[in-house]
């Protein structure tokens, strides 16, 4: 049974960063595909980052480029999403995520960390 848990959200300014953290248990990391996906009030979920290590794969939306970085420490287990100049349209609630690769249904989620940008 794959678990995820999400931590690392909070109240930062525009400009600021936040380093987001996925620790998995259940899997390894190193054979499991995790993306971060978001959801802003009053809109729909979209996927932000995905990485899978087995395939050297990396994967941002295009809003995040640039900015935001997804990485693993594989001997921890965990998945950083670290952000970096953050902005107000980045305010939602974070959720990372497991599937056998970053194109497959992801079958296991983690509970949420509120990120809010202020200006």
């Amino acid at each position: 049974d794959v678990q995820l848990q999400a931590s690392g959200g909070g109240l930062v300014q525009a400009g600021g960063s936040l380093r987001l953290s996925c620790l998995v248990s259940g899997a390894s990391v190193e054979d499991y595909a995790i993306g971060w996906f978001r959801q802003a009030p009053g809109k729909k979920r979209e996927g932000v980052s995905c990485i899978s290590n087995y395939n050297n794969l990396k994967w941002s939306t295009d809003s995040v480029k640039g900015r935001f970085t997804i990485s693993s420490d594989n001997a921890k287990n965990i998945v950083y999403l670290q952000m970096n100049s953050l902005k107000i349209e980045d305010t939602a609630v974070y959720y990372c995520a497991g599937a056998a690769s970053c194109t497959h249904d992801f079958d296991s989620w983690g509970q949420g960390t509120l990120v809010t940008v202020s200006s």
